[in-house]
């Protein structure tokens, strides 16, 4: 499988960001731009969305606002949720062609149904300001939520409207400060100023100037004037020491994001790697729970380039995930866990630490330590197999090939640390296989498609080959 800087720029700078150094203009950034280009000339939709963010906000060319939308447009096309939402920016602001308000919703509203946060949010404005659409506050109510409960600070804040006003719900201030609380907490100067002045009159917070005067603060310090208005009031009504106190609050402050998808909404690309494995012809594959969770789209790195899949059913409390991709694959065969024994040989084929160690699919070898894992549970195999983060969701295979385990869990070496006065070497867990063959026992239409386990002895190069062949590298959205 060959790797490309395209793919770690993508992976580890996120799409923005890489933007951003290929603009610093060295020779190394030129031939990663043109690597992007190239790669996005292909079709790619991830690096047609890089390549639109590049002549967004401009580098190694000036910046193109026209350019940028052509290449967002492809992206969009292909169904890429990041892509379809700054289309629909483009329209919504004029930024490159001509605006048109319902061809910007048109694309919040494909971007908004995969569950991007930013495109819910940006929907949910649309329907509340009827902009390109009929006016509806209960639509838009309903988009904001969407967008408010994925941690968007642009969703949280006119969530928090939507409660102050009774806009789709049921009034209620308190609950109105919460949410502007979320977003404020974020960074957002609208909601920094609305929780200023909820302190400022005591309205759905307690009254409390120095509380209102860090909020005002930080929200004129973004150019926001009702704010800065707001500042000279309390600054009438509080004494030196009340300010010097709040001023204190001001410093302190230090904006966060609280979930996943805030980070996916600020760095515009992959927010999570594991790895995952074919276990149908059709493209069933199976990873873990805790890679694939809250994802709202899902990228595999195959040999053939990029390609989308769907999370089917999860099961978290074995820490499994079935996902569908369109195509033809190799898959891998699952024998039931039950005629494993202590000290089997079983290997892994991953995708780990892809920032430190590269993309290339790595091998890790080992044995079978335990026939239960932490604490005696007996959904684990403990082995012996050297795992990193990104090999979650791997093949654990045995000497014929067969999927006996899917990689899980490291031990923690914070806990063994504290607990032992230690650290664990090498002490890492796999859900067995039969849990899995128990989950897929559910979906029917997939076990009945799975492959017979190999019952004769193989070549160990020929098993690695196998596994390599099934394995892919999951990025998560």
């Amino acid at each position: 499988m060959k790797w490309n800087a395209l793919v770690w720029l993508i992976l580890l700078l996120s799409l923005s960001s890489a933007v951003h150094l290929l603009a610093q203009g060295t020779e190394t950034d030129k031939k990663l731009f043109d690597a992007i280009k190239a790669k996005a000339e292909k079709g790619d939709a991830v690096t047609q969305a890089a390549l639109g963010d590049f002549y967004f906000y401009g580098g190694e060319v000036r910046k193109d606002a026209f350019e940028a939308g052509k290449w967002y447009r492809k992206a969009a096309e292909q169904g890429f949720a990041y892509a379809q939402c700054m289309l629909g920016e483009c329209y919504n602001n004029g930024w490159g062609v001509m605006r048109d308000a319902a061809e910007a919703v048109k694309w919040f509203r494909e971007s908004a149904e995969q569950g991007y946060a930013d495109a819910e949010a940006d929907l949910g404005t649309s329907y509340a300001t009827g902009d390109g659409v009929m006016e509806d506050m209960i639509e838009a109510a309903k988009w904001f939520r969407k967008s408010a409960e994925q941690g968007s600070a642009a969703g949280e804040y006119n969530w928090g409207i939507c409660y102050a006003k009774g806009y789709g719900v049921t009034k209620d201030v308190v609950l109105a400060v919460k949410w502007y609380r979320r977003a404020a907490d974020q960074g957002s100067a609208d909601a920094q100023r609305k929780l200023g002045e909820s302190s400022l009159v005591g309205i759905g917070a307690p009254k409390d100037y120095a509380e209102a005067y860090k909020w005002c603060d930080l929200a004129s310090a973004q150019g926001d004037k009702q704010a800065k208005q707001d500042l000279f009031l309390l600054e009438t009504l509080m004494s030196p020491e009340q300010i010097a106190e709040a001023q204190r609050f001001v410093r302190e402050f230090k904006p966060h994001v609280t979930r996943r998808n805030d980070l996916r909404r600020k760095n515009k690309g992959p927010v999570a790697s594991g790895t995952g494995f074919f276990i149908t012809e059709d493209g069933f594959l199976i990873t873990n729970e805790h890679v694939a969770e809250e994802a709202t789209q899902i990228r595999l790195v195959t040999g053939a380039g990029f390609i989308s899949a769907k999370v089917v059913k999860v099961n978290a409390a074995n820490d499994v995930a079935l996902l569908k991709a369109e195509g033809k694959f190799k898959p891998l065969p699952i024998a039931a866990s039950r005629s494993v024994k202590l000290g089997n040989t079983v290997a892994t084929i991953g995708f780990p630490n892809v920032g430190l160690q590269g993309f290339a699919p790595k091998l890790a070898k080992g044995e079978i330590a335990s026939l239960s894992g932490a604490q005696d549970d007996a959904r684990y195999f403990q082995i012996s197999v050297p795992v990193q983060p990104g090999n979650s969701g791997g093949a654990l295979v045995d000497e014929r090939g067969n999927v006996v385990g899917v990689v899980s869990a490291r031990l923690n070496a914070a806990a063994a640390l504290t607990t032992t006065g230690v650290l664990p070497e090498n002490v890492n867990y796999a859900v067995k296989s039969s849990f899995l063959l128990s989950f897929l026992e559910s979906a029917p239409e997939v076990s009945a498609k799975l492959k017979e386990p190999e019952t004769k002895d193989r070549k160990f190069e020929d098993v690695v080959k196998s596994a390599e062949q099934a394995a892919v590298l999951v990025l998560v959205y």
